[in-house]
C-alpha cells in the first residue's frame, strides 16, 4: 500500500535543485519558491500500486523516465501537474499476448490498446519478427495484406529497435518464437529435426534471449509448429533457461485433447527447468466445457509440486484465427502455396472434407465452433471478398450453393490467405471461472489499431479494442468476481514479475514512470462482434516512461515507447 508520506528527503533532490532549496532555507524568504522538484505530479488520486493491496490516496511524483515519489508530497512542485482526484492511477497494463507486430509498423500510436491504458505490448506467439533467412523475409513481404511495410531487419532484436526507431506511443518486448526457428533451420517439412538442426535451432534462442527475448514461444495447434516433438520443445526451453527465460505456449490441443496437450506443457517446463504459461487457457468446444474444471486441478498439482505453472486469457467467449485451424496440419505441410495447391486436388478435397467436418483427430475449429454458423469471416486480403467480412461461414456457404468445407477450401484459395475468422467456441461461465484464478493474467491475443485508415479495411475481434477495459468494467465494477486492487496486480506487477522484467509493474520510487490514470465508475469496453472498431472508455490518461501518451482520453503523439529486454540481454 502507497506510504502517505512522501518517500523522499531533500536530500534526495536533484542536485540541481539543492542551492534554490538552500537559500531560501538560510534567508528564511516565505516567498521565495524553488524550481521545480519534479517533472510531473499526479495529485491526489486513488493509488492501487500493483501488489494486489488496499488503495490509498496519494501523490505520485516523476523525474525524467522514473517514479521518485509517492505519498504526501505537500508543497512539492512540479513542471506538469495534474489532479487525479476520484480516479485511479495504476501502473501501466502489460498486453502478456499482443499481436500489433504489424499494426506498430504502420501507425505507432497503438490506439487500441493505449486507450485501455496498456503500456506494454508483449509479442512471440509462436511466430517472432526474427531470427529471419532471405526466403523467410520475402515472404513475410509476400504475405502481407492491407498493411504493407518494408523488412530491412533479420534478428529479433533488429525488429524491436526497427519498431521503436519508427516512432511508438507504447513499450514492446518479446519472446523467440519456437515456430520461426524450426522453419529457418527445418523449413515447413513434417518430420523431427536432426541433432544438428536443433542445436542450431538453441543457438537462434540463445541469440534472442541475448537480444533481449524474454523466452521461447511456441503455437502448437499450427503448421509447421505442430511437427515439434515434446523433446524439441524441451531442448529450446532449456536453452532459453539457460539466461533467465521461461517457456510459454498455445499447447497442442485445446479441444478434446486439452489434459493431454496441458500436461505436455507442464512435461516441458519440468524437464527444462524454467516457469512456464499456458496462453489464453481454455476448452474450446461445448462437449469439451466441462474439462476446464480438470485443466484448472492439474496447473494447481503442478504449482503445489513447485513448478511455476501460470496462464493468461481474453476476458471473451470467442476466439479468433485462421480457416487453416479448420483444417488438420498434414494438409498444410510445405507452407502457404503448397497448402492452396492440395486444396485444389479433388481427392485431397474429399479427405479433407471428411476430416473437417467428421472428427476430433486434430482440434478442430470447425467443429469446435458448433459447424459454420459459429464462424465469423473477419479477415481478407483479396479486395473482391472484402464484401464477405461480418457474414458467417454458413451464410457463405449457402450464398455459394457449396458445403461450408468447401466453401472454407475455396476462400483460403481465392484470397490467398488463412482468412481472419472469429470463433465461437468457449462457454460465458468459464470466462468466469478463469478470471478468478489467482495466477490468471491477461491478454487481447489481437493487434493494436487505430479506428480509421486502412485498418476499417478489414474486421477484427472486439478483444483488440476491448479485453482490458471489459476485465475493468463488466468483470470487476458490474459483476464483482474480484476486486480491483487484484484486477490491477493481475495486469501488472504479476506478468511484469513473471516475465522477470525489472523496473516495471510497480508504482514505487524508482520504477519506470508507466502510469495510468482512469475512473473505476465509467470505464467500459465499446467494441462488439458486429462492430469491433471502437474504442474502449475511461481511461483519461497515460504516461509511458514518464512521457504523457494519452490526456484526456486522447493521444498526445508522443512516442517515447522502448524496447523492454529480458533477462538474457547482452548490451
Amino acid at each position: 500500500m502507497p506510504s502517505q508520506r512522501p518517500t523522499h528527503s531533500h536530500a534526495d533532490l536533484p542536485v540541481r535543485l539543492l542551492p534554490c532549496v538552500l537559500l531560501c532555507a538560510v534567508i528564511g524568504l516565505g516567498s521565495c519558491r524553488p524550481a521545480a522538484e519534479y517533472d510531473l505530479i499526479i495529485r491526489h488520486g486513488t493509488v492501487y500500486d500493483g501488489s494486489g493491496g488496499e488503495p490509498a490516496v496519494a501523490d505520485v511524483a516523476v523525474l525524467g523516465d522514473s517514479i521518485v515519489a509517492v505519498g504526501d508530497l505537500g508543497g512539492a512542485r512540479g513542471r506538469s501537474e495534474v489532479d487525479a482526484t476520484g480516479l485511479a492511477v495504476a501502473p501501466g497494463f502489460v498486453n502478456m499476448l499482443s499481436w500489433a507486430v504489424e499494426d506498430l509498423l504502420v501507425d505507432g500510436r497503438s490506439q487500441g490498446d493505449l486507450r485501455q491504458g496498456v503500456t506494454l505490448e508483449v509479442f512471440g506467439e509462436g511466430w517472432s519478427m526474427g531470427p529471419l533467412t532471405d526466403s523467410m523475409r520475402a515472404e513475410v513481404i509476400a504475405r502481407q495484406g492491407d498493411l504493407t511495410f518494408d523488412v530491412p531487419w533479420t534478428t529479433l532484436g533488429e525488429y524491436l529497435d526497427h519498431v521503436v526507431a519508427g516512432g511508438i506511443a507504447t513499450n514492446v518486448a518479446s519472446f523467440v518464437g519456437a515456430t520461426t526457428v524450426r522453419i529457418h533451420e527445418v523449413g515447413y517439412t513434417n518430420r523431427p529435426a536432426t541433432a544438428e538442426e536443433l542445436a542450431r535451432m538453441q543457438e537462434l534462442v540463445r541469440q534472442g534471449m541475448a537480444e533481449g527475448a524474454l523466452g521461447v514461444g511456441s503455437s502448437l495447434i499450427y503448421a509447421p509448429a505442430n511437427y515439434a516433438t515434446t523433446g524439441e520443445l524441451v531442448a529450446l526451453a532449456r536453452a532459453a533457461g539457460e539466461s533467465g527465460g521461461m517457456y510459454i505456449s498455445h499447447i497442442r490441443d485445446e479441444g478434446s485433447g486439452v489434459m493431454t496437450a496441458a500436461r505436455e506443457l507442464i512435461t516441458i517446463a519440468s524437464e527444462a527447468g524454467v516457469p512456464a504459461e499456458i496462453y489464453h487457457l481454455k476448452a474450446s468446444g461445448r462437449p469439451n466445457w466441462a474439462k476446464l474444471d480438470s485443466v484448472i486441478a492439474l496447473i494447481d498439482s503442478a504449482r503445489a509440486a513447485g513448478l511455476r505453472i501460470t496462464t493468461d486469457m481474453y476476458t471473451y467467449p470467442a476466439s479468433s484465427t485462421g480457416l487453416d485451424a479448420t483444417m488438420p496440419t498434414w494438409v498444410q505441410e510445405g507452407g502457404h502455396d503448397a497448402w492452396v495447391a492440395r486444396l485444389k486436388d479433388p481427392a485431397i478435397r474429399r479427405r479433407l472434407l471428411r476430416e473437417m467436418e467428421g472428427g476430433d483427430t486434430f482440434d478442430n475449429a470447425f467443429v469446435n465452433a458448433g459447424g459454420a454458423q459459429g464462424i465469423l469471416l473477419v479477415g481478407f486480403k483479396n479486395p473482391a471478398l472484402k464484401p464477405l467480412t461480418g457474414k458467417t461461414l454458413a451464410e457463405v456457404a449457402t450464398m455459394r450453393g457449396t458445403s461450408p468445407a468447401e466453401t472454407a477450401m475455396d476462400l483460403v484459395i481465392e484470397d490467398d490467405s488463412r482468412v481472419g475468422c472469429v470463433f465461437f467456441t468457449m462457454s460465458e461461465e468459464n470466462v468466469r471461472r478463469k478470471i478468478q484464478l489467482p495466477y490468471m493474467s491477461f491478454g487481447s491475443d489481437g493487434g493494436s489499431m487505430s479506428a480509421e485508415g486502412v485498418f476499417l479495411l478489414s474486421g477484427t475481434h472486439p478483444r483488440a479494442y476491448g479485453n482490458f477495459a471489459r476485465l475493468l468494467g463488466k468483470y470487476v465494477r458490474e459483476e464483482q468476481l474480484i476486486t480491483l486492487p487484484e484486477a490491477i496486480r493481475r495486469l501488472t506487477s504479476q506478468p511484469a514479475d513473471n516475465l522477470s522484467l525489472s523496473r516495471r509493474g510497480r508504482l514505487v520510487p524508482g520504477n519506470h514512470a508507466d502510469i495510468v490514470v482512469f475512473d473505476p465508475a465509467t470505464i467500459a469496453d465499446r467494441a462488439t462482434f458486429d462492430q469491433p472498431h471502437q474504442y474502449a472508455t475511461g481511461v483519461r490518461d497515460v504516461w509511458v516512461n514518464g512521457v504523457q501518451a494519452l490526456r484526456n482520453g486522447e493521444p498526445t503523439g508522443a512516442a517515447a515507447g522502448r524496447v523492454v529486454r529480458g533477462p538474457g540481454y547482452r548490451h
